[in-house]
């Protein structure tokens, strides 16, 4: 499928720009922009507030729907941003948990984990998501949970998600129920796309592809290295038997693609069971623009995930 003309009609003024280029403050605004309309069901209920973690607080933020319902699921969810930037305000984090809270009574928790930035490297996000699904274990019935815990994120948030549900088996704790995983990037190397999707993502500005010197940057800022990554770092190179199901959403116009698809594909083998869900047209990320008309794609998204929670 072409490129979403909502992407397509963002991209066109930017055509040429590098990496370097799309640093300079202001350049990428109306790329980003969301289509306006969207606001917090009005069932949500939402607060902030820290869970004790071995690094200090950890900033964690409930969503809550009002409705009354018979099964509730409770959801730990990590935003990405390549471990390094990110925020618990963007629509990856805070219109998907309110939406999910809304859509199926979920009882969602959006980790504010430690950016890789300065002194903090791996393992300092990760122990944050631990610490905050230890949290969510203890007070899952206060807070209402009566159908299952499960784990999940974006991008780099579904990498730490798959990592935390690895660690939390292998010190034989409970594990999430199953793993909610949008366009994660699970792999050090990240394996290559094929010949036929470089053509197809040669119409992206250079911006938004994604190249090794980007994921060897990536890696050795979040790790500190990249001649010894910790399988923890990139659970797509470690043992997955015994993991959760998976619930994985691959960009089609993603060049990091291939990682989710591989680990789709390493979780069948190993006798997991995966649903797969491509979203058509979408960019890397896609889900930090507002459900609308003009992308039904991220509603599309968002209800895969809804779906799981319920029939799962």
């Amino acid at each position: 499928m072409s490129l979403n003309p909502f992407f397509e009609a963002k991209l066109a003024p930017l055509a040429g720009l590098t990496q370097e280029g799309a640093g300079t403050p202001g350049i990428l605004d109306d790329f980003l922009a969301s289509p306006a309309g969207w606001t917090v069901p009005e069932d949500v209920e939402i607060y902030d507030q820290t869970c004790d973690g071995p690094h200090g607080p950890v900033g964690i933020r409930v969503y809550r729907s009002n409705t009354s319902s018979d099964s509730r699921p409770g959801l730990l969810w990590m935003h990405g941003g390549g471990f390094v930037v990110g925020t618990l305000d963007w629509a990856e984090a805070h219109v998907v948990a309110a939406e999910l809270a809304h859509r199926v009574g979920a009882i969602v928790i959006s980790v504010d984990y430690r950016l890789a930035a300065g002194e903090v490297t791996y393992p300092v996000p990760l122990d944050d998501v631990i610490a905050a699904w230890t949290w969510l274990e203890a007070n899952a019935r206060d807070l209402g949970v009566t159908s299952g815990l499960y784990i999940g994120g974006g991008s780099a948030g579904a990498n730490l998600a798959a990592a935390a549900a690895m660690r939390l088996r292998d010190e034989k704790r409970a594990t999430p129920k199953a793993m909610l995983l949008a366009y994660g990037v699970f792999h050090f190397p990240v394996p290559g796309i094929s010949a036929e999707q470089h053509v197809q993502m040669s119409v992206l500005p250079s911006f938004l592809r994604g190249t090794p010197e980007g994921h060897i940057g990536a890696f050795r800022n979040y790790v500190g290295n990249v001649h010894h990554v910790p399988v923890y770092a990139t659970p797509g190179n470690g043992d997955l038997r015994g993991m959760p199901p998976a619930a994985i959403v691959v960009s089609e116009y993603d060049e990091l693609r291939a990682s989710s698809e591989t680990f789709a594909a390493q979780l069948e083998d190993a006798g997991i069971p995966v649903q797969t869900y491509h979203a058509l047209g979408m960019l890397h990320g896609h889900l930090n623009w507002l459900p609308s008309d003009e992308l039904p794609e991220v509603d599309a998204t968002i209800a895969f995930f809804a779906r799981f929670l319920t029939r799962s």
